[in-house]
């Protein structure tokens, strides 16, 4: 029975439209004028030893990025790019990732250091350099990893049939159509139609542009007498095996076919195992995508494999050799080599994205493909011919591409853009993760849960920052104020007088308690500042009072009127008994300069490239609403005075950084003793992660037992981490990577 028939009969559509994806992109670090980086393997990204992500390939200038295994080739690219974001945030700024298959400069091949990796792996690389010359393997690309499900294909077996038998038979099939077809994905999707003379060997070179090199015998591809069969896995094997043990080829691996079996250490384990996915090593990199495929050609891709298994198989595939090499050499601009096949396995595409109902999506992506059959201009390759049409021009476009990428992601590093719905701080935390090579999985994204691994320790964290360090009751105790300030009330801290309320009669029972007090009257249990009224001079207005007990109702059905607190405040992070990072929130304010309105002011301070909703950046631009203008009044100001030089106007009275106030590291600027008092109220509460909030007159003095150099507002869990990561003015604390820190002490964070 036919594939085709057997989805059909057996109502498995839907399954045969799910896989397992997974991308593998090459790269080279250049410099800012196109030659390739003499630096070793950035020290930032950990160990090659183990880091899932960020590999080298053949060169230490090499990156290869790689994404884990994916349900869809939509979020394999989603995490493509968020490696892509990483590594460009941390390479040095004399850096940039070269765009194209081939580098328009070459240096000697003297200067060229082979990755520096395990003896056994730079052994092998010495032996290619010996072999093929340092060139050939400069050459990058894009790696595809496709598999089917395991429950389709459980499905899909016929009675009698295993599973493994029935992987290598649904597997051989693909491979072989593969090699057939591949032509077509040249030529839609090659481009690489220059190298430098440099590159050629054997005083062979090419006579005009072409498609693609890399596709071609004068790319990834071993000589003309290595020969492996494809007609059956046995003669697969049979023929790998005898090139590798009569001394042909070094490794299994040196087999450079444009599809690799994939899931088992050696060939001779597949009869046994079964091919578990298939590795497509044909693509170019794609100059016009930020990460070197763009979400479309992914998809497609996906669409075209699926379509290889859905049509009758071809008898003799080696036909597509030929076919592909004639492609790849062919000119951008050239038609397709054989039109009439071309449209007939679109219109099979066209058939099968019917059949199983695919998105319109789906059907407008094949359409537009298949326009291009007819308008080679509108290939990859052809637009890439329309942009640079030498190896000079080459150069210009690949460094103005370059630039453009790198200082994109530069304008945004304090997050990823990949997962920009996702809270800063989480993204601060993947960012991390990434980089230090953690394997990662995201659990939930709307609830900001991940899983970390690290060889066989695992830990989930939510939002950032709650992790198993945390018992839990900690956060429940900080939750509820009542609760927090007998704890430490019991513990010896100093913690302003109160009482609680619940509801408006008990309030206004109580005001004669507090009339003409400085208060603070908060909801008991809120971890965001909501609900809380300030009455710094004094609560003289029962009004005024009462309303500011209905705003903290409103919040929770119990409210804390405590004493206010002379002093500034300050936010201390406790993690791991230690105090990490001390700020200061100021409120929305500009500096005059003399000349300046404060319109102008206002609209300098918000060019800052942390300034934007507060959401999606780690400050909040200031407006200059009503709120903003009744505070300027209540200084004499409007918006269209200019302030003198020096002098500080503030916008707004509180220090909320989400109404545009600043953040201000003290870290370094705080008495050490309020560090200590803060790390003890975090263990008074059994917390491991903690924002303690501390009210104090002078930073400077240390700690008076004897007066109150201090007062405690309150303590927070998941404590917001970016304030201090990027804070308005001083030194920036990574936290997120202390939280890693703390959860794995095993890793090898001194080599970093």
């Amino acid at each position: 029975m036919s594939l085709k028939k057997a989805i059909l009969e057996k109502g498995l559509e839907a399954l045969f439209s799910q896989a397992t994806i997974g991308i593998e992109k090459e790269g080279q670090r250049i410099d800012l004028q196109g030659n390739i980086s003499q630096t070793r393997h950035p020290k930032a990204f950990g160990s090659r030893t183990f880091h899932p992500y960020i590999q080298t390939d053949f060169a230490e200038s090499q990156l290869e990025l790689i994404t884990p295994v994916c349900e869809s080739s939509a979020e394999a690219l989603r995490f493509l790019g968020a490696v892509h974001e990483v590594t460009l945030q941390q390479l040095p700024e004399s850096e940039l990732l070269w765009p194209f298959s081939v580098p328009a400069l070459l240096p000697s091949e003297d200067t060229i250091l082979e990755a520096q990796m395990a003896d056994e792996d730079r052994h092998y690389r010495e032996y290619l350099t010996e072999k093929y010359g340092k060139y050939k393997q400069m050459v990058s690309g894009i790696h595809y990893n496709f598999g089917l499900t395991t429950e389709f294909l459980k499905k899909l077996a016929e009675e009698g049939e295993s599973l493994v038998d029935l992987r290598n038979r649904v597997y051989m099939k693909l491979a072989r159509q593969f090699l057939r077809y591949q032509w077509l994905l040249v030529y839609l999707l090659g481009a690489s139609p220059f190298a430098p003379d440099a590159y050629f060997r054997n005083g062979e070179v090419l006579s005009k542009p072409v498609r693609s090199l890399r596709a071609s015998r004068f790319g990834y591809a071993n000589a003309p007498e290595i020969s492996v069969s494809f007609d059956s896995l046995d003669a697969y094997i049979s023929d790998l095996r005898q090139l590798v043990d009569t001394g042909q080829l070094i490794a299994e691996k040196e087999f450079y076919e444009s599809v690799r079996f994939r899931g088992a250490k050696t060939v001779r384990d597949f009869p046994t195992k079964g091919i578990q996915y298939l590795e497509f090593r044909l693509f170019d990199l794609n100059p016009f995508a930020p990460y070197g495929i763009t979400a479309e050609d992914a998809r497609f891709i996906h669409l075209f494999l699926m379509g290889l298994l859905w049509m009758e198989e071809t008898p003799d595939y080696r036909v597509g050799f030929s076919l592909k090499e004639e492609t790849a050499l062919a000119h951008p601009l050239d038609s397709a080599l054989d039109l009439a096949e071309a449209e007939q396995i679109f219109k099979i595409l066209s058939e099968m994205a019917e059949l199983l109902d695919l998105p319109d999506s789906d059907r407008e992506l094949l359409a537009t493909k298949c326009s291009q059959l007819r308008q080679p201009e509108k290939t990859v390759g052809g637009q890439l011919w329309q942009t640079c049409q030498d190896q000079e021009s080459l150069l210009a476009v690949g460094l103005n591409l370059a630039k453009t990428y790198k200082s994109k992601v530069m304008k945004r590093p304090f997050g990823l853009q990949a997962y920009a719905q996702m809270e800063l701080s989480t993204q601060a935390f993947l960012a991390d993760a990434i980089q230090y090579g953690f394997q990662l999985e995201i659990l939930d994204e709307r609830d900001q849960f991940v899983k970390l691994t690290f060889g066989k320790h695992i830990e989930y964290v939510k939002n950032g920052n709650m992790t198993s360090q945390d018992s839990y009751i900690s956060p429940l105790i900080m939750e509820n104020k009542v609760v927090t300030k007998k704890i430490l009330t019991q513990a010896g801290f100093a913690v302003p007088a109160s009482i609680q309320v619940t509801s408006r009669f008990e309030a206004e029972r109580s005001f004669g308690l507090v009339a003409n007090r400085p208060i603070v009257i908060k909801p008991k249990s809120t971890n965001y500042g909501l609900g809380i009224s300030i009455f710094e001079q004094g609560v003289n207005d029962k009004a005024d009072y009462l309303e500011a007990i209905e705003l903290a109702l409103k919040e929770d059905s119990e409210v804390m009127i405590e004493d206010f607190l002379a002093g500034t405040e300050y936010r201390f992070f406790v993690l791991d008994g230690e105090t990490k990072a001390v700020l200061l929130r100021v409120p929305a304010n500009v500096t005059g300069d003399g000349v300046s309105t404060v319109s102008q002011l206002v609209a300098a301070k918000n060019d800052n490239l942390l300034r934007g909703d507060g959401k999606s950046t780690p400050l909040k631009q200031i407006e200059l609403g009503a709120l903003e203008r009744l505070q300027l009044k209540a200084q004499s100001y409007t918006v269209d005075s200019v302030i003198p030089s020096g002098k500080m106007v503030y916008l707004r009275a509180n220090s909320n950084i989400s109404t545009g106030g600043d953040s201000i590291d003290m870290t370094d600027a705080v008495h050490p003793s309020y560090k200590d008092i803060a790390v003890a109220i975090a263990s008074a509460i059994g917390a491991k992660v903690c924002g303690v909030d501390l009210i104090i007159p002078d930073i400077s003095l240390p700690v008076d037992s004897n007066s109150q150099s201090y007062g405690i507002i309150e303590a927070n869990f998941n404590p917001m981490m970016m304030m201090h990561i990027f804070p308005a003015v001083g030194q920036s604390h990574r936290l997120t990577t202390d939280v890693l820190k703390m959860l794995y002490p095993e890793y090898p964070w001194d080599k970093n």
